[in-house]
């Protein structure tokens, strides 16, 4: 429920003068972990799903298409326009361009009906060094009838020189490569359909011309819908618990190998280069 520390939104904000805004003043900040900032979580306190976007989002995903109930992934579209307000506004530290999502966590509790009402907030927890610059946790709550029905946490890397000593990062556990199921071939225009669907309309998932302005040879696909890609294939449980890892962008046109065995799954490209990785499970 919304706190002291809570600021009640009518509607969910625009998404395109947010990510200008964070585009014009991302140059302004200088990125540190220690750094202060506001403690607000944004509140919707009645959120009601467009059926049409849910539609296109299902499709360009490969969910079900008509299913009346939400798929695990389609919260963090709900939320990520307030995720935006909180991380393009002036007093937050981080610059919003060349942040790097690099893990998503969510717990789904309940069946979420897509037809059903729901209260949405979001908050930036806290800021963490990491090896390689300053990294934020964005966490992501959906209720209904009072109970926590959905929460995610997201990290999104901020790239730069650090002179502050971090831990040495753990060698990941070595497992056997998962068997391959398919392999999908990916159009070029599969961002500009997702950021459609979505409204994440980042130029490095549009167009080539875009994309090479940020170091990219071609358009890269979203990361969320590269989850939301591999969950749909391989068919999640109303209530379950969801943990996965950007290790490397997929670009677009391309061709991908997707792998999984029991609860596990990841997204290979050419000589075995792993995309994502990620854990499913029922709760």
């Amino acid at each position: 429920m919304a706190g002291p520390d809570a600021l009640v939104l009518t509607g969910p904000p625009a998404l395109t003068p947010l990510l200008a805004r964070g585009a014009l003043l991302s140059p302004l900040k200088r990125p540190r972990s220690d750094a202060d900032f506001r403690r607000t979580r944004l509140v919707l306190p009645d959120l009601r799903v467009d059926l049409a976007r849910l539609a296109a989002y299902e499709r360009v995903c490969g969910f079900p298409v008509g299913e009346d109930a939400l798929p695990v992934t389609y919260p963090h579209v709900l939320g990520f326009p307030l995720a935006m307000r909180l991380m393009s506004g002036r007093d937050f530290p981080l610059p919003l361009l060349g942040l790097v999502h690099t893990s998503f966590t969510v717990t789904r509790h309940a069946r979420m009906p897509a037809s059903g009402g729901y209260e949405l907030s979001v908050h930036v927890e806290g800021l963490v060094p990491h090896r390689r610059g300053t990294e934020a946790t964005v966490v992501t709550e959906v209720r209904g009838g009072g109970d926590v029905v959905w929460e995610s946490r997201s990290t999104y890397l901020a790239r730069h020189r650090t002179d502050r000593p971090t831990a040495v990062p753990r060698e990941p556990e070595a497992r056997r490569p998962l068997p391959s199921v398919a392999e999908w071939r990916l159009a070029g225009d599969v961002g500009r359909r997702y950021g459609a669907a979505s409204g994440d309309r980042n130029p490095i998932h549009l167009h080539p011309l875009t994309a090479r302005l940020f170091g990219f040879p071609r358009a890269i696909a979203h990361g969320m819908w590269t989850v939301a890609r591999c969950l749909a294939a391989h068919g999640v449980t109303e209530c379950c618990h969801l943990r996965a890892e950007f290790r490397a962008p997929v670009l677009l046109p391309g061709t991908v190998t997707y792998a999984a065995q029991d609860g596990r799954f990841e997204l290979r490209g050419r000589e075995d280069r792993i995309h994502v990785t990620g854990d499913v499970y029922p709760v």
